[in-house]
């Protein structure tokens, strides 16, 4: 009976010395049942993960190798130190196969034409390669063998079954956001378990702080999860060790050398992969991310590199931002995070698409009337920053309301695959119609001097923007998409209303009304406040007579899902780690987004439009409900 491992099959009889079996290249016969099974020809075959498999059999293809690179030094002739080689061999070996090597003639006689092969096959899966080994008889494992550097010395460097370690640099860690939310979501991974345990958190600001000052900064942030708290201390305590400070001063090529040298501590000599988060002014952006690429990348893994909103102030600066990070990293190295994206409503939307019947053949302009996507924000929020000269428009209308509507709207991609995903949402922006002024209505709530915000009453800077777009092309040809993205208004709301025509000839017309608006099926997807899947149908009301009602089928998420739901940042940090980009902007889809916008701008630009001021606390400009009434549609909330 023999074991078979890949293309590798030597005798069930053979043991690894105990002697060899220290640190990370132990190897044991001791595996639980369930790890073994009978193939064909009486062979065992191993089963587990490929980390498993790697683990028990590196260690044992390394000693093999030492010992036949030792015989065939000494042309593997019968000599005393071979008797020697085989002794030890018999001591240590265990019996799997209830036989021993009993005779020194046979094992002579046979190690000639044995060693040989084990040798070439050994050497042979030894080989870097891309393509995994043959999988052995059904139902094992397929595996890919680790890489084994060939050498003439008997003193290999294996370090099989080590994990990629990873660096996470926050750049500008002393920051609101740094503070408040990405350190609070990597703890959050960590905690949960999707980050490894080789990761290293590195903050990198221009503050004189040592490590335990940032530790102590952003231990009060730090949570666990209200579904598993166990051992939260010992958790917070072992993230916090792995934490550690950068003071980049101020010449920033020089700090992100330092901050190489000291990831390269932490890394030690196996596959290295390195996430840079730029948390800091677009007016710092271009100098930090050049630094960056020219002295801290690792040549070791890849290097991704997460840039927040705003992507440039128009279609000019976010070009000539673009081709600044293009000519340092590829696209593929960049992500640009809209943690508004990374919201589940946004994360289910091509769910509910691609994955149910019901929804995708009444995806076109035949079946849906309109599309209304709204984000309000209540008084809670902070709004200086919509004075400073960027506004609603380039902060979430830009990027969050058009990814949202290229997401809802876009053609079926060939796949899952981020790249795949982003074509098709590229081709949908490129088939918005520009906007007109006439399909726009801009508003800047009042301030008063309680808020602090009436010192910026001279500036044009919409705190609201209403307007119509339209898609040309087949599917969506003529129906109006809504957009309401406000701050400072009544509450806080975040939904995507989907409205369908009416019944053609419908026999309950007059059972319905006068309003025929109110019996309007429609689809409705919430995020804010109670996130929710309702679907308004029309229904009689039990009881006599023939009444009816519209009322709303509810999914309520809170009701059915027993989970906390993760925080947006966690969800888009852990999408960086695997690489998964469909919820980030490429540099085609920004340009088409400024090309959607640009028109407007250039009006406020040149004072052709005025904001129109609305109460804070109120529901916007009036002006919002004539545009809804010229498109044919109903506000959602009347």
């Amino acid at each position: 009976m023999s074991m078979s491992f890949s293309a590798v099959s030597v005798p069930s009889s053979v043991s690894r010395p105990s002697y060899l079996c220290s640190s990370a290249y132990q190897f044991s016969f001791g595996a639980p049942a369930n790890y073994f099974r009978s193939g064909s020809g009486g062979r065992v075959v191993l089963h587990g993960g490929p980390l498993h498999l790697c683990r028990k059999f590196c260690g044992l293809k390394q000693w093999i190798l030492e010992n036949l690179h030792r015989q065939h030094q000494r042309k593997l002739g019968p000599t005393n130190e071979y008797k020697s080689f085989k002794n030890q061999f018999k001591d240590h070996s265990t019996d799997q196969s209830g036989s021993t090597l009993s005779h020194e003639d046979d094992v002579s006689a046979d190690s000639n034409d044995q060693t040989s092969k084990i040798t070439s096959e050994l050497e042979e899966s030894s080989l870097p390669s891309s393509q995994p080994h043959a999988s052995v008889t059904e139902p094992t494992t397929s595996v890919e063998s680790p890489s084994m550097p060939q050498t003439h010395s008997s003193k290999f460097l294996v370090e099989c079954g080590e994990e990629p370690s990873l660096c996470i640099a926050v750049i500008g860690a002393t920051g609101e956001l740094a503070r408040r939310k990405i350190f609070p979501a990597l703890f959050a991974l960590y905690y949960s378990g999707f980050l490894p345990e080789n990761v290293s958190i590195f903050g990198y600001s221009r503050k004189n702080m040592t490590d335990e000052d940032l530790r102590s900064m952003i231990a009060s942030t730090l949570t666990c999860r209200v579904d598993h708290q166990e051992n939260c201390g010992d958790k917070m305590d072992v993230f916090l060790s792995r934490t550690h400070y950068i003071n980049g001063g101020y010449d920033n090529r020089e700090g992100m050398s330092k901050l190489n040298v000291l990831m390269k501590q932490f890394e030690g000599k196996s596959e290295a992969n390195r996430i840079f988060y730029l948390s800091v002014p677009q007016e710092a952006l271009i100098n930090v991310a050049c630094s960056l690429a020219d002295n801290a990348q690792t040549l070791k893994g890849w290097n991704r590199v997460i840039i927040e909103k705003p992507f440039g102030f128009d279609v000019l600066s976010s070009h000539r931002l673009t081709q600044s990070l293009r000519s340092k990293f590829e696209e593929k190295q960049i992500y640009r995070i809209d943690h508004l994206l990374g919201r589940n409503l946004i994360e289910n939307l091509t769910v509910l698409r691609f994955a149910n019947l019901v929804f995708e053949p009444l995806w076109s302009r035949t079946y849906i009337r309109n599309v209304q996507v709204i984000l309000s924000e209540n008084l809670g929020v902070q709004a200086g920053r919509y004075f400073d000269g960027y506004g609603i428009i380039r902060d979430i209308v830009h990027s969050h309301i058009l990814q949202t509507i290229a997401l809802l709207a876009m053609e079926t991609p060939i796949s899952l695959d981020g790249e795949d995903i982003r074509n098709e949402k590229a081709k949908l922006l490129r088939s918005v119609r520009k906007l007109e002024p006439s399909d726009v209505i801009l508003g800047q709530y009042k301030g008063s001097t309680r808020d602090k915000v009436d010192l910026f009453m001279n500036s044009l800077t919409p705190t609201y923007f209403a307007a119509a777009l339209y898609i040309d092309n087949a599917r969506w040809d003529g129906v109006p998409f809504l957009i309401k993205a406000g701050m400072g208004l009544i509450q806080h709301r975040v939904e995507i209303r989907i409205q369908f025509h009416r019944v053609p000839g419908n026999l309950y017309r007059e059972r319905m009304g006068h309003n025929i608006d109110l019996a309007t099926n429609e689809l409705i997807l919430r995020d804010t406040p109670d996130e929710a899947i309702l679907v308004r149908v029309n229904n009689k009301i039990p009881g006599l007579g023939f009444k009816l009602d519209s009322p709303e089928l509810n999914l309520l998420y809170k009701d059915k899902y027993n989970v906390e739901v993760p925080d947006s940042y966690e969800h888009l940090l852990l999408d960086v780690i695997n690489g998964d980009n469909h919820l980030f902007l490429r540099s085609d889809e920004l340009a088409a987004a400024w090309n959607i916008l640009t028109p407007i701008l250039n009006e406020i630009d040149k004072k052709n439009i005025a904001p129109e001021l609305y109460e804070l606390g109120g529901r916007g400009p009036v002006g919002a409900y004539y545009l809804w009434a010229k498109h044919g549609v109903r506000w959602a909330e009347d």
